[in-house]
């Protein structure tokens, strides 16, 4: 009575073995889904710290001077010494300067038009006609220092324009002072100017010789 006959243990068989394949089932799509769940998180955690580090990188943009200072010494750092803006100041300061030489005038301007005007002298003959005379001796010279004017105006305006740009090869978010950038715009405006005053003057465009009639 108690004894199973072969067909019923047969059909019994399959039965467990279905059940143990249902849970091995189970167990798998646990193990996906554990899976899946895992790799949103690290999906989620990348972004989000891609998103802090731009911010962050703003944030640096954005330091002052000062306030980079401030950070470098809260994470116990010191600030290189070739990015301590006195190269940059300097040439700033340089380019201003040759900017207002350019407009002024410099001894060696003023030494290459009198040096003009003897040369002129000295080839111009007595009987030569008032224009000739004008020409050789006078217009030589205002050639010469509009000449030595335009040279300081190009240099000035080119190291105006090397100061600014500088920052964009030094230390990554290092700002520039604000001086800095302040005197080496003036000493690209004033090259400027100088510049095409020179020109101008050059080209007898600009307070041209008097005619001799």
């Amino acid at each position: 009575m108690g004894t199973k006959t072969v067909d019923e243990a047969a059909n019994e068989a399959p039965e467990v073995k279905s059940d143990a394949e249902t849970v091995d089932v189970t167990k798998t799509d646990v193990t996906k889904a554990d899976v899946t769940k895992t790799d949103e998180e690290v999906t989620e955690q990348e972004a989000a710290d891609t998103e802090a580090e731009a911010e962050a990188s703003e944030d640096e943009d954005d330091l002052t001077e000062e306030e980079y200072a401030a950070e470098l010494a809260k994470l116990g750092l010191e600030e290189p010494e070739s990015s301590t803006g006195v190269g940059q100041g300097a040439a700033a300061v340089v380019s201003a300067a040759l900017g207002f030489i350019s407009l002024s005038g410099s001894w060696i301007g003023t030494l290459a038009g009198a040096r003009a005007q003897l040369n002129g002298q000295l080839h111009t003959a007595s009987t030569a006609s008032v224009a000739t005379q004008i020409k050789e001796v006078y217009g030589t010279s205002w050639h010469a220092t509009a000449i030595w004017a335009g040279l300081f105006a190009l240099v000035a305006a080119l190291v105006g324009v090397g100061a600014l740009v500088r920052p964009a090869f030094g230390t990554p978010g290092k700002p520039q002072a604000t001086w800095i950038k302040s005197v080496a715009w003036a000493g690209v405006v004033l090259g400027v100017v100088g510049l095409l005053l020179a020109v101008l003057k050059y080209t007898d465009a600009l307070l041209a010789m008097p005619s001799a009639s």
